[in-house]
């Protein structure tokens, strides 16, 4: 180590200042066919990133839009149905609280969340078609009030369907039925005795 320090002690200064500016291999510039000046190691490692990070960006572009994924009739049908059977569940458990106050709370409630089904239903079905959700909806006429029996059977119906729907969908859709079938069991088991 000290022979290097004195053989470059003994170097004159223009000698060291010539070797410390020669030019190493990732200074040279590389030569291309459709580039009239040459390119520069950092222009062309700019450039393959700028074409990484667009390729990447037009992948998720294109991959957020793709047109096979269109909803079917049948499956807008389907959606509807459940939303028909979220607010015929609500005006049953509604009009019910009058022949049980005894249940009136747990009637309430699965009247309030079939109500907030069936919306979460309507705005699903109304982003799919891309029309702004309505801002009102139907009320179904007055329902006589349901035996409690027959308002479980209803919910295990709803229960059924919507999870039998969930696993044909798949992300929000899916989850949104698959809450909705959740909802109806809780309902089933905790608010009706």
């Amino acid at each position: 180590m000290t022979a290097r320090v004195d053989a470059a002690r003994r170097r004159p200064r223009a000698e060291l200042d010539a070797a410390d500016r020669a030019p190493d291999w990732h200074d040279n510039h590389v030569r291309t066919t459709f580039l009239t000046t040459p390119l520069s190691r950092r222009a062309a490692l700019r450039a393959a990133g700028g074409a990484a990070l667009g390729t990447t960006a037009l992948t998720l572009i294109t991959g957020c839009s793709d047109p096979g994924d269109a909803d079917t009739p049948a499956e807008m049908d389907a959606l509807t149905e459940q939303a028909r059977l979220a607010r015929r569940d609500a005006a049953n458990a509604t009009a019910t609280i009058a022949g049980r106050p005894d249940l009136a709370a747990a009637l309430g409630v699965i009247a309030a969340e079939r109500t907030a089904h069936a919306d979460a239903l309507d705005e699903e079905i109304a982003r799919a078609a891309s029309t702004p959700p309505s801002s009102t909806t139907t009320t179904p006429p007055a329902a006589a009030p349901v035996p409690i029996d027959q308002l479980r059977a209803d919910l295990a119906s709803a229960q059924r369907d919507a999870g039998k729907l969930a696993r044909t969908q798949s992300g929000y859709r899916a989850g949104l039925l698959g809450s909705i079938s959740a909802a109806c069991a809780a309902q089933q088991v905790v608010l009706l005795p």
